[in-house]
C-alpha cells in the first residue's frame, strides 16, 4: 500500500531563521545542532521544544578573523514559534566550557531568500 502525501493545506507552515554564530573554539555542524537543541530545551522545556520542528538546513564556515571562529547558518522551524526560538538562542552563552554567541540575522519564508538576504552579504 502506497502512503499518501498530505495536501499543502494540511501541512505545517515553515519559516527559516538565519543566524550568526561566534565562538572561541571551532564548531562542527553536529556541535551547533546539539547547542541549539540544548538551548531550546533548557529555556522552553521538552514539551514546547517538540512543537518547534527545528532543523539545521545550511551551515557556513566564515574565516574572517584570527581571534574567534565565525559561522552562519539557516534553521528551519514551524511558523508561530520564531520568537521563542530566537529568545532561546540568545540565552545560550557557553557550549563545552567555551563562550559562544548566537545572533539572529533575520526571518524568511524560503531558504533561498534567507541565504540571499542574510548570508551572502
Amino acid at each position: 500500500m502506497k502512503l499518501k502525501i498530505l495536501p499543502p493545506t494540511l501541512r505545517k507552515n515553515k519559516r527559516y531563521i538565519a543566524i550568526d554564530v561566534i565562538s572561541e573554539s571551532p564548531l562542527t555542524k553536529d556541535d551547533l545542532v546539539i547547542a541549539i537543541w540544548d538551548a531550546c530545551i533548557r529555556f522552553k522545556g521538552e514539551l514546547e521544544t517538540s512543537n518547534f520542528n527545528l532543523w539545521l538546513m545550511r551551515f557556513y564556515d566564515i574565516n574572517d578573523s584570527e581571534d574567534y571562529y565565525h559561522y552562519k547558518a539557516v534553521i528551519k522551524c514551524q511558523r508561530g514559534f520564531e520568537n521563542q526560538i530566537r529568545a532561546s538562542l540568545c540565552v545560550l552563552t557557553k557550549y563545552k566550557n567555551n563562550s559562544i554567541a548566537i545572533n539572529s540575522l533575520g526571518l524568511s519564508g524560503t531558504i533561498s531568500s534567507a541565504i540571499s538576504k542574510f548570508i551572502e552579504n
